[in-house]
């Protein structure tokens, strides 16, 4: 015999107790409207620091007539510069393979298909440099172990932020500063500043950095100058 179970309504369970005031809470108020004369300023502030990393560029470059021997080649005298970059003191971190290419070399003439004269194999390297007075020496280093193509090296600081955030307060000051100016101008006073929008070119460093490379002997000079760390704000600002 088949039984039917009637159909029980289940009453809707009530949410806990401690969701309550999460659902209950108010949206957050609006800022209060802007009444009197709007005044937008751009202003920008910079500061001058000193870099504390290089980052070099550096390859080996070889030729020969088939690919294997080209690409063996440029294996052993990689592996002979990464060793020594390792006794100079580089962290094997801050060594990064940037690209590894082998093409055919060919010969061209008029009329004339192009004609395979050899291989070029390509290793590149990063390096890492967070001692910039050792950077000469590790430039010579690399030269003299085998790398036959330089890059760099490109100077910039490992941390910025200190510096950004001091830019950021100059930027402040000099639109709070240029806002009185109109205020004064226009026979009104500054009352509140209504929004700041940071630009994206924050962080981008202008460099003042010079390579000097003797051709007398191997004795690399890098002057790392400084560079300019900015940051552009927009200021809208409320006068009255």
């Amino acid at each position: 015999m088949r039984l039917f179970h009637p159909l029980v309504a289940l009453p809707l369970l009530a949410a806990p107790p401690v969701l309550q005031p999460l659902l209950a809470q108010p949206a957050m108020p609006a800022s209060a409207p802007v009444t009197g004369t709007v005044l937008d300023i751009e202003s920008r502030g910079e500061v001058q620091v000193r870099p504390d990393l290089a980052v070099i560029g550096a390859g080996v470059v070889t030729e020969a007539a088939d690919a294997r021997t080209a690409l063996a080649d440029n294996s052993r005298r990689m592996a002979a510069v990464i060793a020594a970059l390792a006794r100079a003191g580089v962290a094997e971190a801050d060594i990064r393979t940037e690209q590894v290419s082998l093409q055919p070399q060919y010969r061209h003439a008029e009329n004339r298909p192009p004609v395979i004269t050899g291989y070029r194999a390509v290793n590149n390297l990063s390096v890492r440099l967070r001692d910039i007075g050792r950077a000469g020496a590790v430039l010579d280093t690399l030269v003299a172990n085998g790398i036959n193509q330089i890059n760099g090296p490109d100077l910039t600081v490992a941390d910025p932020a200190a510096a950004l955030d001091a830019a950021r307060r100059e930027a402040v000051a000099t639109a709070r500063a240029r806002a009185r100016l109109y205020a004064e101008a226009a026979g009104l006073t500054v009352h509140r500043i209504v929004a700041i929008r940071e630009g994206d070119d924050t962080g981008r460093p202008i460099p003042v950095a010079m390579l000097r490379m003797e051709a007398t002997a191997a004795d690399t000079k890098i002057m790392p100058g400084e560079q300019t760390l900015g940051v552009t704000l927009q200021v809208r600002f409320e006068l009255r």
